[in-house]
């Protein structure tokens, strides 16, 4: 029986993914780390409020068997560029290091399609770096997952997103080889793939989109 630990459980993917963890017999307890008093209940489940600019203080907390990394912001809601880099690249290489030396077996990474440390871009970049941070740290498992555009219902409204969303969804059609991993993807799915990367060892460690729709579904 393992322990998991949620950054992000409050997120479109950490909702789905809290709460097929509490329903997976292979965990016996759930951490959900959070900054705020979250409105959850459940005998497996442990909510531990931390302080993501103080992360040592959290050290001996983020201890267990597998990690789920789904933390992740926008410009509208972090518009200064150093909080946005602190939320997108500083959190999680930080908390990726702080669970690598307390021994943790898997890490599971939320990245996104064409992530690239060389890339123009803040937030593609920052994803590149992170992913290759991750890839020099070793985990015994290794899952960085790289979605589409996520499909479910999200707290905020994102007006680009969803033009974006509704423009694939009509052209998913005509996505076929190396383009079906442009096609929005549920986000229970992603959700469902990380839980299954975390407890099979699949010999790699980068899942594109189309990749991580049939993992979700096995």
């Amino acid at each position: 029986m393992k322990t998991a630990l949620v950054f992000g459980s409050t997120g479109l993917i950490g909702g789905h993914l809290t709460k097929l963890l509490l329903e997976n017999s292979n965990y016996e307890k759930v951490k959900l780390f959070v900054r705020s008093n979250i409105n959850l209940q459940h005998p497996k489940l442990e909510i531990i409020k931390i302080d993501f600019k103080n992360l040592s203080k959290h050290t001996h907390d983020i201890k267990g068997d597998d990690c789920f990394f789904c933390i992740g912001t926008t410009r509208k809601n972090s518009p200064n560029k150093q909080d946005y880099k602190r939320v997108e690249l500083d959190i999680p290489k930080q908390i990726s290091s702080i669970a690598k030396s307390n021994s943790v077996n898997s890490f599971s990474f939320i990245s996104s399609g064409m992530a690239n440390s060389k890339h123009s871009g803040d937030y593609l970049r920052f994803k590149g770096l992170v992913e290759e941070e991750l890839q020099k740290l070793n985990f015994n498992h290794l899952s960085i997952l790289r979605p589409s555009f996520l499909l479910g219902k999200r707290k905020e409204n994102r007006i680009g997103e969803r033009m974006g969303i509704f423009v694939f969804k009509l052209l998913s059609p005509f996505f076929i080889g190396s383009l079906k991993r442009m096609k929005p993807i549920d986000s229970e799915i992603v959700a469902r793939a990380m839980i299954h990367l975390s407890n099979n060892n699949v010999g790699k460690n980068i899942f594109e989109s189309d990749e991580i729709f049939n993992l979700g579904k096995i």
